[in-house]
């Protein structure tokens, strides 16, 4: 999963929600830096990755790709699915979708001091450029799949992936809609549990 759906999973409280969005930007030992509520949710951002990842509707999902993707596959399609949830957004959250990205850039803005650097030198880009709004269209997805591949050693495998998005795009969406809801109770349970 991409920040989108970490962030609506994880919305339990603002220090929970920053914990679960730094889980893409702490790797290893948590240490003692960040508060309890913080560790707990990169700890969440951990297990929902393990969960999604083994899930069978996204191992169905991986293997639509092409071959000279499929390294590539599971971000590309944790990209895919921030975009399905935005396109299904209503049918999980009361609040809009628009509303919700502003109190999560405000919650972020707030806690900024404490973000590992290179979570510091994005910030500013993702509030700006609106990188949680850009999932809802092609085109925006084209346009992050073709900024994380350059982050990337392989840059021409992930670029101009979003052909096999569209190519798949049926199927794609069918999967995640069999698959949120279970991520979904997966998170729920795990909430409960803790």
């Amino acid at each position: 999963m991409n920040y989108l759906a970490h962030l609506y999973l994880a919305d339990a409280s603002d220090e929970f929600l920053v914990g679960s969005f730094l889980g893409d930007f702490v790797k290893g030992s948590i240490g003692d830096q960040y508060s309890r509520e913080m560790s707990s949710g990169i700890i969440f951002h951990r297990k929902i990755d393990t969960y999604a990842d083994a899930h069978e509707k996204t191992v169905s999902s991986r293997n639509l790709f092409s071959q000279e993707r499929r390294r590539f596959a599971g971000i590309i399609l944790d990209i895919c699915y921030d975009h399905f949830l935005s396109k299904h957004w209503s049918d999980y959250s009361d609040i809009d979708l628009q509303l919700f990205i502003a109190r999560v850039y405000d919650i972020l803005q707030k806690h900024h001091k404490i973000f590992p650097s290179r979570l510091k030198s994005v910030l500013p880009h993702i509030i700006s450029q609106n990188w949680l709004s850009s999932y809802l269209t092609l085109k925006g997805v084209e346009i992050i799949l073709d900024r994380v591949s350059e982050r990337i050693s392989k840059k021409d495998s992930l670029k101009g992936s979003i052909a096999d998005i569209r190519a798949n795009y049926t199927a794609l969406e069918a999967n995640f809609l069999s698959f949120f809801p279970d991520l979904v109770a997966y998170a729920k349970s795990y909430a409960l549990l803790q």
